[in-house]
């Protein structure tokens, strides 16, 4: 037996309906807030998550520019489904409201703590594309991906030792990260069983640590001209492995 669910958000952005579109519907666009992506446009066309060695592919059943996106996984074996919905909204003064949906169909073992983790895992993403549209409009970024290390027991008080810090800050507060730059905390969810989230904007990037119950994930958005992936990767990937050594 599958159960439907639904998780709907709604945030405000400093944009308009075409730059929303672009971030949404474009493979440079996602990869800027988001994860990397390839994107054959128009309906019946493939919306390709790249990351990491991992491919996962969804057909695009909504294409209406710079208005409507909707896209759609294929259907498990187990009857599981999942369905999203971007609807764009213009605004007097060249914002925009974008309304988002993610539905479809849980598989057995999945309820409400699904709903809700994924609900906010959506609220940071969606952040993300807040702050992407607000300070990096008309640039893309090199999505960095690192993973620190499983099965640790003191996840939040060794991460927080190694940025210097003796409670989780608050947005607005600043920090100097372990390369030297110093950003503006930009989102943060409290150390809880389930982990906790740290977000800081720097001059040429988004910096996204993700604290889960036994590690730490890195997923970076950075803007700088000349960042090399594999570089930054293996720094940050030296870097959390340091944490917990």
């Amino acid at each position: 037996m599958t159960k439907e669910f639904e998780i709907s958000k709604e945030v405000e952005l400093q944009a308009t309906p075409e730059q929303v579109w672009e971030a949404i519907a474009t493979g440079p666009g996602l990869a800027s807030w988001l994860f990397p992506h390839s994107v054959d446009p128009g309906v019946g066309g493939k919306l390709r998550l790249e990351v990491a060695g991992y491919t996962e592919e969804s057909t695009i059943t909504g294409w209406d520019p710079p208005r409507r996106l909707t896209v759609e996984s294929p259907p498990g074996e187990d009857g599981t489904l999942m369905a999203f919905e971007y609807l764009i909204e213009g605004r007097d003064g060249g914002s925009t409201v974008l309304k988002f949906v993610h539905s479809g169909h849980l598989g057995e073992g999945w309820g409400d703590e699904y709903i809700i983790m994924t609900g906010h895992g959506w609220d940071q993403y969606l952040h993300s594309l807040s702050e992407y549209l607000t300070h990096f409009l008309g640039r893309h970024a090199v999505y960095v991906l690192a993973e620190g290390p499983k099965e640790q027991t003191e996840v939040w008080p060794a991460f927080a030792a190694a940025l210097g810090l003796t409670q989780m800050p608050s947005p607005g507060d600043t920090v100097r990260l372990p390369h030297g730059a110093q950003g503006v905390v930009d989102y943060t969810v409290e150390p809880a069983f389930y982990g906790f989230f740290l977000g800081v904007r720097t001059d040429d990037g988004l910096y996204r640590f993700q604290g889960k119950p036994d590690s730490v994930d890195i997923a970076h958005h950075l803007f700088g001209a000349d960042v090399d992936q594999k570089e930054s990767e293996r720094y940050w990937r030296e870097w959390i492995a340091g944490v917990y050594a």
